[in-house]
């Protein structure tokens, strides 16, 4: 986690909140982080959408109120959001149906390069499992650090039509890295 490029996990938020339309809705967040995809969320959601972020250790949960209080501000104790400590793959499968948007910041890329068992959120079951945590006309929105072929074929197999976007980390300047957002839509 670092604050210094925090671009494309705004526009995870932004660009998942603009395929719901002006009713927001049911958003699941998959990692607290730093709060900067929760923050933009909130910007674009309105009062009446809800927000349960999913944070798997309870240490990020407590920085949010501790030294990382300065990043989120008043974010968690907006009434839209309920915080869970708890993995966001069990969310999302006790959850058929439940939400509109599913965001999911929780390791580098799809597949568990930082926490193994986040192979389970990006494998086949995992994604038919967020597919059917979803309303009609879903999101289930991915951030990356790179792009991967194989798993658009792996979203779209699940049942997705899926949109790709390649941005730069820091939010649109024209260097830095480049990291990918995966928009996959569930039909209606």
């Amino acid at each position: 986690m670092g604050s210094w490029v925090s671009g494309s996990e705004e526009a995870l938020a932004r660009l998942a909140c603009e395929r719901l339309g002006p009713l927001g809705g049911r958003l699941l967040i998959g990692g607290l982080g730093m709060g900067f995809t929760l923050g933009a969320a909130l910007e674009a959601l309105p009062d009446s959408a809800s927000v349960i972020v999913a944070e798997l250790v309870p240490k990020v949960a407590a920085w949010a109120s501790g030294p990382l209080a300065h990043l989120f501000g008043a974010s968690l104790a907006d009434p839209r959001v309920s915080l869970e400590v708890r993995d966001v793959h069990d969310v999302i499968v006790d959850s058929p149906g439940r939400f509109d948007a599913i965001l999911l910041d929780v390791d580098n890329g799809p597949d568990g390069l930082i926490n193994l068992a986040n192979d389970r959120l990006y494998c086949n079951w995992g994604l038919r499992a967020a597919h059917a945590a979803l309303t009609p006309h879903g999101v289930l929105a991915i951030w990356s650090a790179y792009g991967d072929s194989a798993f658009v074929d792996r979203l779209e197999k699940a049942g997705f039509a899926v949109d790709e976007v390649r941005m730069r980390a820091n939010g649109g300047k024209r260097r830095g890295a480049r990291h990918t957002i995966w928009l996959a839509s569930k039909p209606g």
